[in-house]
């Protein structure tokens, strides 16, 4: 639009320039050719239509004139449009040169809005007041119809409505405290059957493989809770649960060693399984990495593949539950360095004969 005033302002001033040589009759006589073609023009086109530009050229040239020689000029608009337009143009520069200031309350600065919602979501229970306190006592000074107000505008219902629980999140909260146990069987090349007693922690998803017989005796179990209290003792570990099955193996003298060093035995309920997912999670795990893919001898090539499979799992092998680190050994720093990004340098460490690999830098 400011190009376009320019340059209709640059033609209507060599319009005047052309003006200045011309009689007062040739402009009488122009003015009243002019007239006669708006008459025409008026008589064909309904309702002409104006641009901004337009009518601040029209403003501008004809607000100098009076109200009662505007109302004799023969014109496509009435006088009071033309003064309309003026005030708006007076208007619009007002505007653009004095900006009024923004009234009301400063806006809430960005890292307290992300503090309050990150408040809201770790705690399910807090309602705005408390969430105001908890400001306070960091030294944040806001308003506590501030916090309400950002919690309403993100969706984030009052607390009563926020302290519903999933399964998820229950059994996050209690990982530490739980550990998983079960028996599963495995065959050998002559067919003979073996029994595996594993034991799993739910928080690290480390696995201790407790034992392996072809001959399961309640006497057994026993000797291998005693093992495993002997290891998480060693490990101070806060676990305070066991989930078992309802096997007869697992008698009461299993379950009051347990009670004895502080481990209370849950039993599943009959046919089911997904009552001890994690632990029958891991058993898929091993049959499908290890046992599916190699041919037992017996029972001392059992313990032994078992034991190789049991260190890959706890200190190499990812977990998605754990960001993708091992049990048993955090995650390395990821590679920030271009040029070590071009030339990777991995090795391979087999076990079993090649039947598991690790991959690790080389140094």
């Amino acid at each position: 639009m400011l190009l376009r005033l320019a340059y209709l302002a640059a033609t209507n001033t060599f319009a005047f320039l052309r003006l200045l040589p011309m009689s007062d009759r040739d402009k009488d006589i122009e003015i009243l050719a002019l007239r006669h073609q708006l008459l025409v023009l008026q008589r064909q086109v309904g309702k002409p239509t104006f641009t901004d530009t337009d009518r601040a050229v029209l403003s501008g040239l004809l607000h100098h004139l009076p109200m009662d020689k505007l109302r004799h000029l023969l014109l496509l608009v009435r006088p009071d449009t033309i003064m309309r337009w003026h005030r708006d143009v007076l208007k619009r520069r007002h505007a653009a040169t004095c900006r009024p200031k923004r009234r009301g309350r400063p806006p809430t600065v960005r890292s307290i809005r992300v503090l309050v919602l990150r408040l809201a979501r770790e705690n399910s229970s807090w309602g705005y007041r408390r969430i105001h306190g908890e400001l306070a006592t960091l030294g944040i000074k806001v308003a506590a119809s501030t916090v309400w107000e950002i919690l309403k505008e993100h969706g984030i219902p009052p607390a009563p409505e926020r302290q519903t629980t999933t399964w998820a999140e229950f059994l996050r909260s209690q990982a530490e405290a739980l550990l998983a146990s079960d028996l599963f069987e495995v065959r050998t090349l002559t067919g003979a059957r073996l029994y595996v007693f594993a034991v799993i922690e739910h928080a690290t998803r480390r696995v201790r493989i407790l034992g392996a017989t072809a001959h399961p005796t309640a006497e057994w179990i026993v000797q291998l809770g005693r093992n495993l209290l002997m290891d998480l003792e060693d490990a101070s570990s806060r676990a305070r649960f066991l989930i078992r099955d309802r096997d007869s193996k697992f008698t009461a003298a299993f379950d009051a060693l347990l009670a004895d060093a502080g481990l209370k035995a849950v039993t599943t309920g009959i046919r089911m399984p997904r009552m001890n997912s994690i632990m029958e999670r891991w058993i898929q795990t091993c049959r499908r990495e290890l046992l599916d893919r190699t041919l037992i001898w017996n029972q001392s090539h059992l313990l032994h593949a078992l034991s190789e499979f049991e260190t890959f799992y706890n200190c190499h092998r990812p977990h998605r539950a754990l960001g993708q680190a091992a049990p048993l050994r955090p995650l390395l720093e990821p590679i920030s360095v271009p040029a070590q990004i071009r030339h990777l340098e991995v090795r391979r460490q087999d076990r079993l004969g090649g039947t598991l690999h690790e991959y690790q830098r080389a140094a």
